[in-house]
């Protein structure tokens, strides 16, 4: 078995420290120019937009999630223990200036983001709950490559909704063992019959409990990491200079220097806000909006709140708290943090927190797996179920035990699926940047902006053609 652990490792280390930190840098400022850096100048909009979407449609003929639902599914999958875990562990391997470099590349990647979903909006298609899409369906609809759709789902299936709920799962019973003693089998039990009772109910319960859990963790996340700001408000600037300066090298704090700043804080901010790797435009496909630019606007927004928010607010708690220079990394580090701050109760605030934000990412990485699985076999229900089984069989399995090679390879497949969808959304590009302009153009003329295909050169987006010719039928009566 070393052989195969040897052959993961060499593969992750080449493609998360050298070719996906390069390309998604690369792409992340080519979006940018090529959007006009859409991801700064609309955020407004994006606001607004967001809150227009808290409701649905009632026309029965429009079906589908709100935007705001289709946010918080995206966000749900985002917001996991990495924003807990996975930025102590930035901050003891590469410093404080790490965190720097986690804010540079989410305002980057935020360009690349919109274009992902932007592009899942245009080529969604209908389902027996509303509507899905994702990498799979442009990649079949749009640069008409059905088998590479075919292997990206694969790849995000077994990542997202197998392995990586695991993940999640494990960190969930883990942390109630040590904070409560609650048996890891009898948690394992519980945590799986939630799980499947939700997932056993479809997109609309999936995006009822998200659009519930995903606002109150992160408002009351948000407020505690408030609170210690301002408790600790005459030391936020020498923090905020500690990090840049670590960044760039000027204050060695921890780590190896600048390079281990600069690499750890890229790579955890991409593990957190996800931008590009193609999973939150499934989520994004779901929405039912009147132009696909309305949600690709809106989880830009998603990649912000995972990344500037949430991974800032507890970057901000354990350097404050100082103790980062101690030998404890990952959850442990953010635990002691906050007893630090919070007293000795901190323990059992974290224990809640991984519930909350972890239990939500097994939520929003169920569907990406479901909306592919229905890429592969549309309508076979069989194979649904047997889906379904597998991600609380794997739950199950997380709760109670962990073997290091199976989230090596997650990493590794998640490595391949991000490099696929790359190249398929550089492709597509352009229809992207095209949607935009079709958007703002309707903007300027004082509209609420409507998708007709037609005006950026489509003809093959079968929601989006049914949508124009039901539009038009409506105006006519």
């Amino acid at each position: 078995m070393s052989w195969l652990e040897s052959i993961v490792g060499w593969g992750n280390e080449l493609l998360w420290t050298y070719v996906l930190i390069a390309l998604l840098l690369i792409l992340g400022v080519y979006f940018s120019i090529r959007t006009n850096f859409v991801q700064f100048r609309m955020i407004k909009e994006m606001v607004k937009l967001l809150g227009e979407g808290a409701t649905v449609s009632k026309d029965k003929k429009r079906r589908g999630v709100s935007s705001f639902q289709a946010f918080s599914i995206s966000t749900a999958s985002r917001v996991g223990t990495g924003n807990l875990a996975g930025v102590a562990l930035a901050i003891s391997l590469g410093g404080p200036g790490a965190v720097f470099w986690m804010w540079i590349i989410a305002l980057i990647g935020a360009a690349t983001a919109f274009v992902e979903s932007t592009l899942a909006q245009i080529y969604k298609v209908k389902d027996d709950f509303g509507f899905r899409g994702g990498p799979a369906y442009y990649m079949e609809k749009g640069l008409n490559k059905r088998w590479l759709g075919i292997l990206f789902s694969v790849l995000i299936t077994f990542t997202f909704g197998l392995v990586f709920n695991a993940v999640q799962a494990n960190t969930i019973s883990l942390a109630f063992e040590q904070s409560f003693g609650l048996n890891r089998f009898v948690f394992a039990i519980v945590i799986s019959a939630i799980v499947a009772v939700i997932i056993f109910g479809g997109i609309k319960r999936i995006a009822r409990v998200a659009e519930t859990i995903v606002p109150f963790m992160a408002i009351v996340y948000l407020l505690i990491a408030l609170y210690i700001l301002v408790v600790n408000i005459t030391e936020l600037p020498s923090v905020i200079a500690l990090i840049v300066k670590s960044a760039f090298g000027f204050e060695e704090a921890v780590g190896g220097g600048v390079g281990a700043a600069l690499m750890n804080g890229i790579k955890r901010g991409l593990f957190s806000n996800e931008a590009g790797m193609g999973s939150a435009p499934n989520a994004a496909a779901t929405a039912n909006v009147s132009h696909p630019a309305k949600q690709g606007l809106i989880q830009t927004l998603s990649v912000f709140t995972d990344t500037i928010l949430i991974c800032s607010a507890t970057a901000f708690m354990i350097i404050l708290s100082g103790v980062y220079t101690g030998s404890n990394d990952g959850i442990q580090l953010t635990q002691q943090a906050m007893n630090t701050h919070l007293g000795d109760w901190a323990g059992i605030t974290i224990a809640v927190f991984i519930f909350m934000f972890a239990f939500s990412s097994v939520v929003g990485n169920y569907y990406y797996g479901e909306s592919n699985i229905g890429f592969m076999r549309s309508g076979n229900k069989s194979w649904m179920f047997l889906y379904r089984l597998a991600v609380i069989g794997m739950v199950f399995f997380g709760s109670v035990a962990k073997i290091a090679i199976v989230w090596s390879l997650a990493d590794l497949f998640m490595a391949l699926m991000a490099l696929v969808n790359l190249i398929a959304i550089t492709m597509l590009g352009k229809i992207a940047f095209a949607t935009l302009k079709d958007y703002l153009a309707q903007k300027r003329e004082g509209k609420d902006p409507l998708f007709d295909p037609r005006t950026v050169g489509l003809h093959n987006t079968e929601v989006w053609d049914e949508e124009r010719e039901y539009r038009q039928k409506a105006s006519s009566e």
